[in-house]
């Protein structure tokens, strides 16, 4: 859908990037204290795990329109792993400085997802 040579949602430069986000979300938690295990480790991976795999799913399903819907709720979670890493930082489970990066992946993925959303919204 992003180009000619697009054959699988594995191909989407975004798909990627979302991936290498969720990868160093499930790093930077692994230094979070034992106890956040079901509370903010499991929320931090579950919202930047489901970047990428809304992104796939959309794809999957061949339609431009639920395609779209599904990029948007792909930044859904993405604001949501924004919130979760600033809130963990807040609350001393990491620091600012170990959050910057990711947070730098994260406004990558959100202007690559917010560009793919137009592309798809002006084709005919």
């Amino acid at each position: 859908m992003e180009n000619r040579t697009t054959q699988s949602y594995r191909d989407l430069r975004v798909w990627d990037e979302g991936m290498k986000l969720a990868q160093m979300c499930y790093q930077i938690t692994k230094t979070f204290p034992k106890e956040e295990m079901y509370g903010m480790i499991s929320q931090i991976r579950r919202a930047a795990a489901s970047v990428p795999a809304n992104i796939a799913e959309g794809y999957g399903r061949e339609n431009r329109g639920e395609f779209i819907q599904f990029l948007k709720i792909a930044q859904g979670s993405l604001k949501e792993v924004e919130t979760h890493l600033i809130l963990s930082a807040r609350v001393n489970l990491t620091t600012e400085q170990t959050v910057e990066p990711v947070l730098k992946q994260c406004e990558t993925v959100g202007k690559m997802l917010r560009s793919l959303i137009r592309t798809m919204q002006n084709k005919k």
